[in-house]
């Protein structure tokens, strides 16, 4: 932990900006496709930026120096997404098509999404680190997964498979598991992480359901919002 607020921010600043624009280089240079690069910034980003946090003096004032970091990636991606920056690096590494408006969808709301759950729940609760973690981790990696080896598809969701659902359970729990236990360390909650697990299970079962459902562009809220509902009632 820093003594210093802005220190804090800029090392925090400086570490997702790094891990962003390493992947829209690779992507960019075609050493990786624009799907891998994707979900690489969508997996990595949070457990990042979240372990950061632990960066932060215990002030009213950090968890919104801390949102700020989203904050402004987010409206990075708006100028982008409406064609005000041009960057092409960064709309072959986070769009499926290479079309810059795809930004103001996913990537946006994945953004915005961890501004909110940043300054509403922070250390004071590990509700927003395991809705974060289960979109990471869980929501991320079942993408990868699911459409790379799964071959049985869900009766209810023809784009989605049953693999990836496996992934998107494991990938939630495991990520929030391994954050967590950090968190744990750094004395910020307490007992041990054992004494989540099975509520972790409970949030991960659930949020693997919501992301099942036959939708698109919108499982960065609805799943972080239901971990959050869910969390709500079991801890």
């Amino acid at each position: 932990m820093l003594k210093n607020h802005f220190l804090a921010l800029a090392i925090t600043l400086g570490i997702a900006f790094l891990w962003l624009r390493i992947n829209d280089y690779f992507a960019n240079k075609g050493w990786i496709s624009s799907h891998i690069s994707r979900k690489l910034i969508h997996i990595g980003t949070g457990p990042i930026y979240v372990l950061c946090w632990l960066l932060f003096p215990e002030s009213d004032l950090s968890p919104y120096l801390a949102a700020l970091v989203p904050l402004i990636i987010s409206a990075q991606f708006t100028l982008v997404g409406l064609g005000i920056i041009q960057d092409p690096a960064a709309v072959k590494a986070m769009s499926r098509t290479g079309r810059r408006k795809e930004i103001l969808r996913g990537p946006l709301y994945y953004g915005l999404v961890f501004v909110f759950l940043t300054i509403l729940f922070w250390r004071n609760t590990p509700d927003g680190i395991i809705a974060l973690m289960i979109l990471c981790g869980g929501d991320g990696l079942a993408d990868v997964v699911g459409k790379r080896f799964g071959k049985l598809h869900l009766p209810w969701s023809k784009r989605k498979t049953v693999l990836g659902s496996i992934t998107m359970f494991a990938g939630g729990f495991v990520f929030s598991v391994l954050i967590l236990s950090v968190f744990i360390s750094q004395g910020n909650f307490s007992g041990s992480v054992l004494d989540y697990s099975f509520k972790l299970a409970v949030i991960s079962i659930t949020a693997t359901i919501v992301e099942s459902l036959p939708f698109s562009d919108i499982d960065n809220i609805t799943v972080p919002i239901t971990a959050i509902i869910i969390a709500n009632l079991v801890f």
